[in-house]
């Protein structure tokens, strides 16, 4: 550039104009674009909006980016800051990521700082700051601009990340596969008013999905909004036949999959290439399927459309708060008692079948509920549901054993009552045995012989003992045994997720803060519903004892035969009829 007005002229309009400054003078890297890896870096529309909607979210509020995978998010926000920190004043931003090498890693094309060299090694020299020195001003997990004065620093996540640092905006990339998410939510709330979450959906076990779920503002980058990706759109219609959104990209003679989804070229070969899981996750930015969810959920929502009912009644079961013994039942829409049955004339619960309990246990901080479900031993009919957040496990255990005495009676005796015994299980327990309730579960002794049953009340959470209980109760609601009416407590089923380390457990368990250690007991209807689901199998699924087979000649062999010959009543009758 030898005209010096014209370098002014330029250098104004990329201060001015973000999207002028970028196609007019950026490059970008793929490798897959052999044997010419660097790239103009000319922005689709999408990417247009995509990175004015960032700036302009920069320094008033928070933004969620949810994301197809390889749509360029990552570029779009490492080069919004660079932007803002090229031509703005004394402004202070900080980019995080899961682990150091995916923030600044000379040697690691991911990495967020290794974008910016890229987009800086490849500028003209005179669109670079004045005074800039790369070895000066450019360090590990730093880089100063010497005119502006604004910075961009770097960290990987930890649950302290930005706690007590003050910044213009913080950039969280790739968000939800963050394992501290929570902690690091917290820590950098305080610390900007401008937090960019970026992520491709990771299940909905995270932090990343906690706060999608709020109302934070939202940007969605779909991928039939990028050019390439959506070359001969096609969906079906209403009547189950194809329609074509592209026509000009959609090949003549081409097989169409036509399930109702959103599908393109690119679409269907990576169906060929990827899981069911996958493809939600990197294509359909689906929360539910990019989890490794333990309940399938299209069998899930079958037995919600089977078998989920509104209540019947709605309300709370007052009882003595000394014995526990139950008073009366009083409607309430806000209570926490529901139960999917017509009470008789003296306003009292049906007492044909043996009924059981399961119970799971919260601290009664609010984190999480404890909950009661109960089945009708026979029918395997869910019959009454109980779940409130705020109960403490003392008065929990006398709330329980009201309920299972006002269901109990003379022809059915009260309900068998099984918990979880770990955590607040103890404290549940203990005030259980005191209230004297007599029909409630010993665990077995698994590795003795005949596996007797212990002196141990309540059921004890381990990782193996967990999915075996689960994976009961995923065969009861999967194959259609077990009745549940409770719409809300199938859809927890959809929160479980098979964790490689933890083995089955709930979506959020890691995801959230928990200060009375109750974090296992999220997902709380399931654990009881499982519970009770237990118990039904130990009372119907016991095989029949074997007769001992009696060795022929034997004395017992010759008593049985001497039996069979005796005359029977009616026998003489039988045989004169031709029997």
């Amino acid at each position: 550039m030898e005209n010096p007005s014209l370098v002014d002229v330029i250098k104004e309009a990329c201060s001015i104009d973000p999207i002028f400054y970028i196609n007019g003078f950026g490059y970008t890297y793929d490798p897959r674009r052999q044997p010419f890896t660097k790239l103009p870096f000319i922005l689709y529309p999408f990417q247009q909006t995509c990175i004015l909607e960032i700036i302009q979210s920069i320094g008033t509020e928070d933004l969620l980016i949810k994301k197809s995978r390889d749509m360029g998010a990552s570029w779009l926000c490492v080069l919004a800051f660079e932007w803002l920190w090229h031509y703005w004043k004394r402004l202070s931003f900080l980019m995080v990521s899961r682990v150091e090498d995916y923030v600044d890693s000379s040697e690691n094309p991911k990495s967020l700082f290794w974008k910016m060299d890229f987009f800086h090694d490849n500028l003209p020299y005179w669109l670079m700051p004045n005074g800039y020195d790369r070895n000066k001003h450019r360090t590990k997990m730093h880089i100063l601009n010497p005119e502006t004065r604004s910075v961009i620093d770097g960290e990987s996540t930890t649950g302290q990340v930005a706690r007590g640092d003050r910044r213009t905006a913080i950039l969280l990339d790739e968000f939800a596969a963050v394992k501290e998410g929570g902690s690091v939510n917290t820590s950098t709330a305080r610390a900007t008013n401008s937090r960019i979450y970026n992520s491709t959906p990771l299940g909905t076990g995270n932090a990343y999905f906690d706060i999608h779920e709020t109302k934070i503002k939202k940007l969605i980058l779909h991928w039939p909004d990028h050019p390439v990706k959506r070359i001969g759109l096609y969906t079906t219609d209403e009547n189950g036949l194809l329609r074509i959104l592209d026509n000009e990209g959609y090949p003549k003679d081409y097989k169409p999959i036509l399930d109702g989804k959103l599908r393109s070229i690119a679409y269907d070969y990576d169906c060929t290439r990827l899981s069911e899981r996958e493809m939600a996750q990197e294509w359909d930015i689906d929360f539910g399927g990019s989890g490794y969810q333990y309940f399938k959920a299209a069998l899930v929502q079958d037995s919600i459309r089977r078998f989920a009912r509104p209540p019947t009644f709605i309300g709370e079961l007052e009882y003595d708060m000394t014995t526990g013994d139950p008073i009366r039942f009083r409607e309430d829409q806000s209570g926490h008692l529901r139960f999917w049955f017509l009470l008789d004339v003296n306003e009292k619960p049906p007492k044909e079948h043996p009924y059981i309990a399961g119970v799971d246990i919260s601290a009664g901080t609010g984190n999480s509920n404890s909950a009661l479900c109960l089945y009708d031993s026979v029918t395997h009919e869910k019959l009454l549901e109980y779940a409130n957040p705020y109960i403490r496990p003392e008065e929990f255990a006398k709330q329980s054993v009201a309920i299972c005495r006002w269901m109990g009676g003379p022809g059915a005796g009260n309900p068998k009552i099984i918990w979880e015994s770990n955590g607040p299980g103890r404290q549940f327990g203990s005030q259980i045995m005191d209230l004297r309730y007599g029909n409630i579960y010993y665990r077995q002794r698994i590795e003795s012989i005949g596996r007797k049953t212990s002196e141990i009340p309540g059921w004890a959470s381990t990782r193996d003992t967990k999915s075996v209980l689960l994976g009961g109760y995923r065969d009861g609601i999967e194959n259609g045994k077990c009745c549940n009416r409770s719409k809300e407590a199938l859809e927890e089923c959809l929160e479980y997720i098979f964790d490689p380390v933890a083995g089955v457990c709930h979506a959020r368990e890691n995801s959230k803060t928990d200060p009375t250690g109750a974090k296992s007991n999220h997902g709380d209807r399931v654990i009881a519903d499982a519970l009770a689901w237990y118990l039904i199998g130990e009372g119907t699924s016991k095989p029949k004892p074997e007769e001992p087979k009696i060795p022929i000649g034997s004395l017992a062999w010759r008593l049985k035969m001497r039996e069979a010959d005796k005359p029977r009543p009616g026998r003489e009758l039988l045989a004169s009829e031709g029997w």
